[in-house]
């Protein structure tokens, strides 16, 4: 639904990215992850064919984003940093002027930015003037009107920027329904664990480059090491860490609790609860010990300076 092959974009001697390559299918999410400048906001101007690359191609859709900028822009809804609402209109108003210029018919535009306002919790507000909406509001219209025409492919810059933890949290379960609909969703976001919760796939783009990519599990496989595990048993460890030694690499213990590191969580835990089986301790659990997508990010940069 995303494809990307080799995409660059100069500006005179200036590259802003580089030689970037991506896909993301149907009912797929790809956080595209990096600070300021690092080329996400040039990205996505050439996904909507507003920036014509330098060299490289994408396509949307199946429409080409140099050749065919109509049909990209048919398919593809945006979320940007700056929204560029008309503070003057009211959100119903405003929804009726841009689903008039995406095509839809009048008793059609109408009922989809209904039904959109109601799923947002933004109907008691249509009423109001744009300019009287708080930020939150504003990001929430914004969003709608990039649903409005009910997209295939999403492109998505910090969609719960400025939220209260309830729009937030809506705005989310929306993208996960939205991503259940087959649609393919390029998330930008400086929100890691909102990143970790929703995508798919993680990019980190770095000086125009793709310096990272894979699942979050593969990730912090790859940039912090095989899982570590913690045991807890309601009796004392004492006889029995050193007989798991031969299973997995002890990273330190304690009298009821032992942390170890285990390349294939699958089929390693089941041989040491069999183990401890074996020996009557008790096991009252076993658990990964969480690592965050922060930690594989703060890794992935400084592996880059």
């Amino acid at each position: 639904m995303i494809e990307t092959d080799g995409l660059t974009k100069e500006f005179e001697n200036f590259r802003a990215v580089s030689d970037v390559t991506l896909t993301v299918r149907p009912g797929e999410v790809l956080a595209l992850l990096g600070p300021n400048g690092a080329g996400k906001t040039t990205t996505v101007r050439m996904l909507t064919s507003i920036l014509k690359p330098t060299s490289g191609w994408a396509r949307i859709a199946g429409h080409d984003v140099a050749r065919d900028p109509a049909g990209v822009r048919a398919n593809v809804g945006v979320l940007t940093e700056h929204h560029g609402l008309y503070f003057r209109m009211r959100s119903e108003e405003y929804l009726d002027f841009f689903g008039e210029l995406y095509g839809l018919a009048p008793a059609a535009r109408r009922a989809r930015a209904g039904e959109l306002l109601e799923r947002f919790g933004m109907k008691e507000a249509a009423g109001k003037w744009l300019g009287e909406y708080s930020k939150g509001m504003r990001q929430k219209l914004a969003l709608i009107r990039a649903l409005l025409h009910d997209p295939p492919v999403l492109l998505l810059d910090e969609p719960t920027s400025a939220m209260d933890p309830q729009s937030a949290k809506l705005v989310r379960d929306a993208i996960t329904d939205l991503r259940a609909d087959h649609r393919a969703i390029i998330l930008c976001t400086h929100n890691l664990n909102e990143a970790e919760q929703l995508a798919d796939q993680i990019a980190v783009i770095r000086r125009g480059r793709i310096i990272a990519r894979g699942t979050p599990l593969e990730l912090k496989h790859e940039w912090l090491g095989p899982a570590v595990m913690e045991l807890r048993a309601s009796t004392s460890l004492n006889g029995v860490v050193n007989e798991l030694r031969d299973l997995v690499e002890i990273m330190d213990y304690g009298p009821d609790w032992v942390r170890y590191r285990v390349a294939d969580p699958a089929l390693t835990n089941p041989q040491v609860v069999q183990r401890l089986t074996a020996r009557q301790v008790p096991l009252l659990t076993l658990s990964e010990i969480p690592r965050s997508l922060e930690a594989v990010y703060v890794q992935v940069v400084e592996a880059d300076q």
